[in-house]
């Protein structure tokens, strides 16, 4: 209970520590939002996006679930990237996940995980797909970093299939996807450098879309 009471005057230092640095810092920032970056991520609570990022309120849009997964049935998910994209005009969909992820770690067992199942299916296709270099791979941890590296890439992939996210990119030249990994041992970001562009263009052979 005690931590939950300080929840509250951290919250008060922190507003005061604003308001001391820009008195107006509250008012500008409710008239509303301009964030260049949509981050999806996953819900691990050692991973604070905007933190990481070294961002201030209102400059990145969240989105967090386990092990950042974007499926074309999570309306949640959609929802939001289909937001950012045409309402907010982010310039960059970065899709983040981290190594030590205990849901790439859940997909990688072979146990019945109950409701769990069909969510880390995703996770569990992602290994499918790249099996022959995750097998290849001896070592365990070494396999579970690389398979929580492509679970990130096909993620991605799965952000650029979206109609808004194609539409709005041949109208403006923007959003640009990203893939990235936070490494918990260091507090560091790695740019996993999904060719954005090369992908966009082979998704585009079956997923064609004209624009309006």
């Amino acid at each position: 209970m005690e931590l939950y009471k300080q929840v509250f005057e951290n919250n008060r230092k922190w507003a005061e520590e604003h308001l001391k640095d820009d008195p107006n810092f509250f008012e500008e920032l409710a008239k509303g939002q301009d964030p260049e970056f949509l981050f999806i991520g996953c819900a691990d609570s050692r991973v604070p996006a905007s933190e990481v990022m070294g961002l201030k309120p209102g400059q990145a849009f969240v989105h967090r679930n386990v092990a950042n997964i974007v499926v074309n049935t999570d309306l949640n998910a959609q929802a939001v990237i289909q937001y950012a994209v045409e309402q907010l005009g982010v310039r960059h969909v970065v899709v983040c996940g981290h190594y030590g992820c205990g849901g790439v770690a859940a997909a990688m067992q072979s146990q019945d995980l109950g409701q769990l199942n069909g969510w880390l299916r995703e996770v569990r296709d992602v290994y499918r797909l790249h099996a022959a270099e995750l097998n290849a791979i001896t070592d365990d941890e070494a396999r579970y970093r690389r398979l929580i590296e492509l679970n990130v890439q096909e993620q991605c992939i799965n952000v650029i299939k979206t109609s808004w996210v194609q539409k709005m990119y041949l109208k403006t030249g923007y959003p640009t996807v990203h893939g990235w990994v936070y490494d918990l041992h260091n507090g560091r970001l790695i740019d996993l450098e999904i060719p954005f562009e090369e992908k966009l263009a082979g998704i585009r052979e079956i997923y064609h879309l004209e624009v309006d």
